[in-house]
């Protein structure tokens, strides 16, 4: 009868408890490196746990928490909305600082933002040639009447000497014209007293009818002799004044080959250089005049309707807050007009305003004229009513 094998009737093996004496311990999860233990739900059906290696599980497929698919989805544009509205408060103040800069000013007192500007002046030459000689560049202040440059004026200096030896030989003409005429004088005198000493004779009888015509004859003769020498002193006066107009053409046309500055003013370009031949009207300079500096703003109806010519002024520039300059109202636009694109905003773009023209006091110009350039932006402020008290700000000290 065997023994040593254990089994039921049925001749099935019946398990070993594990500890039993000779009965061999199963494996566990401790004893095999990385493996992870079923549980009991997948268990096999001997009831032991089952060792699993670990490249046959498979990571469970991620999902969102629970807290997170359960956020509303508005929360997601609480931080966009926030931005948008902080950039929509910060427009609206801006624009609202920017289209009421008269804040703090006093009733009767209207402003605009603008630019100086200063009129253009182009220096030419007025007949072709080659540049001599530039006495000035850019950035160069000028006064009134200084040369700037020369043209080559050779071809018109041997003009002008031509015309000078015109002069001297017409001078020449009429000097032996005036003595011709002494000349012719002095025979009328002389025919004359012929005459009368003839008449005598003949009335003596010591001398004929014949010879008395004679002398009458010759009288007539010098007279005419007088009359044509008088024509041409007439003559060669003429020829003299003719060499002396075509000489003084010359001598103008010589001046006019300097080119000279005709305001006091500013050099803004250089357009040419030494050598160069240039065609009549080429330009070589254009320059500011900086005893005309100005200032154009926009005002709307109410308060364009308000300013007169010759009203009071100031410009503030912002490169000198602190010192403004007089100024007056020279010029009133008849008629609205949309803002040019040099008004920073494009609301004050769209809306009809009128133009006003505002000019610095040429005194304070002749004062600050380093200091005053056209292009610099600013601020005009002009009298909308009469009796106006400039506050403090607009009557400070000028810059020098």
């Amino acid at each position: 009868m065997p023994t040593d094998k254990g089994g039921d009737a049925g001749g099935e093996p019946v398990p070993k408890v594990a500890g039993s004496p000779g009965v061999a311990k199963p494996a566990s999860v401790a004893d095999t490196p990385g493996a992870t233990e079923l549980p009991p739900s997948e268990l096999p059906p001997s009831g032991l746990p089952a060792v699993v290696p670990p490249s046959a599980l498979v990571a469970p497929s991620a999902g969102p928490p629970p807290a997170a698919a359960a956020q509303p989805s508005w929360r997601r544009w609480i931080r966009p909305g926030l931005l948008l509205l902080v950039l929509l408060l910060a427009a609206v103040g801006g624009g609202y600082w920017w289209l009421h800069p008269r804040a703090g000013l006093p009733p009767g007192i209207a402003s605009g933002n603008g630019r100086l500007e200063a009129d253009e002046i182009d220096i030419d030459t007025k007949f072709a040639g080659r540049i001599a000689t530039l006495f000035a560049d850019e950035g160069d202040l000028t006064k009134a009447g200084e040369v700037l440059a020369k043209m080559d004026t050779q071809d018109l200096q041997a003009s002008l000497q031509q015309d000078q030896a015109l002069t001297l030989q017409a001078g020449q003409t009429l000097e032996a014209a005036k003595q011709t005429l002494e000349q012719q004088k002095s025979q009328v005198v002389y025919a004359k007293q012929e005459i009368a000493r003839t008449q005598s004779l003949v009335g003596q009888g010591f001398a004929t009818h014949e010879e008395l015509d004679q002398r009458t004859q010759a009288l007539a003769s010098a007279v005419a002799g007088e009359h044509a020498a008088a024509d041409a002193i007439a003559g060669a006066q003429n020829a003299l004044d003719a060499a002396k107009h075509a000489a003084e053409v010359f001598q103008v046309n010589i001046a006019d080959d300097s080119l000279v500055s005709p305001r006091d003013g500013r050099i803004e370009y250089r357009v040419a250089n030494v050598g160069e031949v240039l065609p009549a009207g080429g330009k070589v300079f254009t320059m500011l005049d900086t005893g005309y500096i100005y200032m154009d703003i926009y005002l709307p109806t109410l308060e364009a309707g308000r300013v007169k010519l010759g009203s009071d002024a100031r410009i503030v520039l912002d490169a000198y807050p602190a010192h403004p300059f007089p100024a007056k109202v020279v010029f009133l636009a008849a008629q609205a007009q949309f803002t040019p694109k040099t008004v920073e905003t494009k609301d004050e773009r769209d809306v009809l305003m009128f133009r006003v023209r505002v000019r610095i006091d040429p005194e304070q110009l002749a004062a600050h004229a380093a200091a005053v350039r056209s292009g610099l932006p600013g601020m005009a402020y002009v009298e909308t009513a009469s009796n106006v008290v400039w506050p403090a700000n607009l009557q400070g000290a000028r810059p020098k």
